[in-house]
């Protein structure tokens, strides 16, 4: 039974003799050995072996990078206005011994270091400049951290301000800023647009006030040379009927006959008038004929014996169309011949009126192809 009590207590005592001799350090930790209470190493990731009773593990040390957020802080700005300003600090401890024996609380000395550099660099700021100046105050500060803390085994490298909360009075005065200065830029780009549109307005009406103009003038132009264009057709065409006129009177050459079977035939015409209510024909009508013919005969505008100086291109002439006119021409002379024997029996046959100068014996009708009288 002793035995088994003493086997029992060796077993025990063997087991802690090798939990204090064998010690296992995890990755990314450093141990710090004291012999004594004295500093012996340090002792790296994986497997390692002490002696027992004599050496002990006194700390372990996180050599990762860490985040520490530090609570909002009061400072005073150049102006004399509270902020609250919290922190991010970013570090990592590169030297366990020096993070150890060093210092006694590094994260709270980070802190407290922290705070009296922000409340320097901002005490040298106005609170528009603390607003705007984030960059600059975490480059300012993460030097001064840097620089202080490389003795403890530190190093920093990242300082961030996550918040910087000005007081409630002050934060309402800015938002009033900011309105007033959106709205100022507000107006002033409604007033710009206007000017804008204004301007593109006048140049619009002026480019189509200039553009109308050139086209009422091209309009004037082109009216006045179509017009001269048409007047000189007219009158051209004008020139060409009457020389069609004046070459066909002189190709047909008009006698007395023709004349006056014309004249007969205004007649009606003259006496279609609403104001001709009586129209006498006189018993001299025969001899008027007569003379109107032979003095139509002889005018100089239709010679005898004369042909138009100036022919006119009448196209090409159809034989059967010549004798076909050469045949309504001759029946007309004989209907005008006809009508004139008729007048002259009228003219003997009609009595004259007592005491008149008309009742002088009536001449003796003209002889086949003599000339009649001027």
């Amino acid at each position: 039974m002793v035995a088994l009590i003493l086997l029992a207590l060796l077993l025990i005592f063997v087991v802690v003799v090798l939990a204090k001799t064998v010690r296992i350090v995890p990755q990314a930790q450093a141990a710090i050995v004291e012999r004594f209470g004295k500093y012996k190493a340090s002792l790296p990731a994986g497997l390692n072996v002490l002696v027992p009773f004599i050496d002990r593990v006194r700390y372990m040390i996180d050599l990762r990078e860490q985040v520490v957020s530090f609570p909002p802080q009061p400072v005073i700005t150049e102006d004399n206005l509270v902020v609250s300003i919290d922190t991010v600090i970013y570090f990592q401890v590169t030297n366990p011994v020096a993070a150890t024996y060093e210092i006694a609380n590094y994260i709270q000395a980070v802190e407290q270091l922290t705070m009296t550099t922000l409340r320097n660099i901002v005490g040298g700021m106005d609170l528009e400049e603390t607003l705007t100046s984030r960059d600059a105050i975490n480059s300012r500060l993460r030097g001064v951290l840097d620089e202080a803390t490389g003795k403890w085994g530190i190093r920093v490298n990242r300082v961030e301000l996550k918040g910087i909360d000005p007081p409630p009075s002050i934060k309402d005065s800015m938002e009033k800023q900011m309105r007033a200065d959106r709205d100022k830029r507000a107006a002033i780009l409604t007033a710009e647009g206007q000017r804008q549109s204004a301007i593109l307005t006048a140049e619009g009406a002026k480019q189509s006030a200039i553009l109308n103009a050139e086209g009422d003038r091209e309009s004037q132009i082109l009216r006045a040379q179509a017009d001269r264009e048409a007047a000189i057709l007219r009158a051209q065409g004008e020139g060409q009927a009457i020389q069609t006129v004046f070459q066909a009177i002189h190709d047909g050459q008009p006698d007395q006959s023709l004349l006056a079977y014309q004249y007969l035939q205004m007649m009606p015409k003259i006496a279609e008038g609403d104001a001709n209510k009586v129209w006498i024909v006189p018993s001299e009508i025969g001899k008027a004929l007569e003379g109107l013919g032979s003095t139509m005969t002889n005018l100089q505008g239709i010679p005898k014996d004369a042909t138009p100086r100036v022919r006119v291109d009448m196209g090409e002439t159809n034989p059967a169309v010549a004798q076909e006119s050469d045949a309504s021409r001759a029946g007309a002379h004989a209907a005008v011949e006809e009508a004139l024997a008729a007048a002259r029996v009228a003219e003997v046959k009609a009595p004259p009126a007592p005491g008149s100068a008309d009742a002088a014996p009536p001449a003796a009708p003209p002889q086949p192809g003599a000339e009649p009288p001027a």
